[in-house]
């Protein structure tokens, strides 16, 4: 008998096909709307299976069908991502590879690469020879991490035990979650409705018993708007307080390759931790974010697990002891390959087209007499409004939009009422995407 881990004819069959539908998938993205609106029953898992030819076609046909890719040129809702054909194979291979990606002794030249993926984003951040950090699965666990190394660095200097977060009021919210994760109470500092500034921030700490502050927590490209706060005040204030400085610029770090818009991000060189996600706008498969440490010891104190089995990894460069979780896929992989097949130019060519995508719409909302712009555009996020609709009307339109494969738009709250944010990090995207969704509008 066989055995389901030695490859078959039946699964040779099965690889090169999904390879093909792979490659065909990624030359038309556009392909992939709308989703099929019927969602049949699946077939039930049984002793025998049905074997991999029918299985893989009940995926093909039936499973993926129904989603919506997020690198569809037109899913502009949310963050997108729009992984390079380089990074989407390096992720299949990765699979197969079966690597465990949490020590050097086992990932061998696989941490040397990763290694060299994230030394190309602490650069790109500004952060000095020393810096170095780990991929995680996402910006959500990259800032919980971050975060509990800022308090037991808090507690390594102050010896107490403390418990409370501050963070801009606009911050994503895996920061409240972080917290809540923690057993921490989250301050927030400004109103939401702009970027964070040094004076607010240093009058929310004035109010605060500074022992019991674990972190502060700003945002470098805010989900909703873009916008960033004022980054190289706010380390002035953090750093007269000693107090770890983690900037979330899971979205927005990417837009540090522009020379138009890297001034911006002044500051955040000075950072104790910085979140980027490379399956936002820098082009990787789902799922993958980095997190970068101006001082890695301090996370290897803090996250390095210890245990008898454990020992013949201690002291290496393993990029599990540097955020929570032990078992990890090597999720810098992919970067590293794409990076490696297409240089950063490529890289800096494909975010500039974002930004122009942001300038055009922007452009075409200004000039359209039933829409409203409602606040500068902001990095690649374009915030607008139309003219006399209310929250309903907008919730209709974002269902027929993705039933008739207009795009993935939905709606959101700016300058205290309803309204749609167009967020381009897909250079695949087009002028006449944007007339379409604009069109439909009216």
């Amino acid at each position: 008998m066989t055995s389901m881990h030695e490859p078959t004819a039946e699964d040779e069959k099965a690889l090169v096909d999904a390879t093909a539908w792979l490659l065909d998938r990624l030359a038309d993205r556009e392909a992939t709307m709308p989703p099929a609106a019927e969602r049949p029953e699946l077939t039930p898992i049984t002793e025998a299976g049905v074997g991999i030819a029918a299985a893989w076609a009940e995926l093909r046909d039936i499973v993926l069908p129904t989603a919506i890719p997020s690198d569809h040129p037109r899913y502009l809702a949310f963050i997108p991502g729009a992984p390079t054909v380089a990074a989407s194979l390096g992720d299949l291979i990765l699979s197969g590879a079966s690597i465990y990606g949490g020590s050097e002794l086992e990932a061998g030249l696989v941490v040397r690469a990763e290694r060299a993926a994230l030394r190309w984003l602490a650069d790109l951040l500004g952060l000095p020879a020393q810096a170095h950090g780990t991929f995680t699965s996402g910006g959500s666990l990259a800032n919980l991490s971050a975060l509990v190394v800022g308090r037991h660095q808090r507690r390594e200097r102050t010896g107490g035990r403390p418990h409370q977060i501050v963070a801009a009021a606009g911050v994503h919210s895996s920061i409240g979650a972080a917290a809540d994760v923690m057993g921490c109470e989250l301050i927030l500092a400004g109103s939401g409705d702009g970027p964070l500034t040094a004076d607010v921030l240093a009058a929310s700490l004035q109010r605060l018993e500074l022992h019991e502050v674990a972190a502060v927590a700003v945002t470098a490209g805010a989900t909703n708007d873009g916008s960033i706060d004022a980054l190289d005040e706010i380390a002035d204030v953090c750093a007269r307080h000693q107090l770890w400085l983690h900037v979330d610029a899971a979205y927005g770090g990417a837009a540090m390759l522009s020379p138009r818009t890297r001034h911006l991000f002044a500051g955040i060189e000075r950072a104790d931790s910085v979140t980027i996600n490379p399956h936002k706008w820098l082009f990787t498969p789902f799922d993958c974010a980095a997190l970068l440490y101006r001082d890695p010891d301090s996370a290897r104190r803090t996250h390095a697990q210890r245990a008898p089995y454990l020992e013949t990894v201690v002291g290496g460069d393993n990029p599990s002891d540097l955020a929570v979780g032990l078992s990890r896929r090597a999720r810098g992989l992919p970067l590293w390959l794409s990076l490696l097949a297409n240089g950063a130019a490529a890289y800096r060519d494909a975010v500039e087209a974002c930004l122009d995508l942001a300038d055009r719409a922007a452009e075409a909302i200004r000039s359209a007499d039933h829409l409203e712009l409602l606040e500068p555009r902001s990095l690649s996020i374009v915030v607008f409004r139309r003219v006399g609709w209310s929250i309903a009307d907008y919730e209709r339109w974002s269902a027929q939009a993705i039933q008739d494969g207009t795009g993935l738009i939905t709606p959101t709250r700016s300058a205290g009422g309803p309204a749609l944010r167009l967020c381009f990090v897909n250079p695949l995207t087009s002028t006449s995407d944007i007339e379409r969704v604009l069109t439909s509008l009216r």
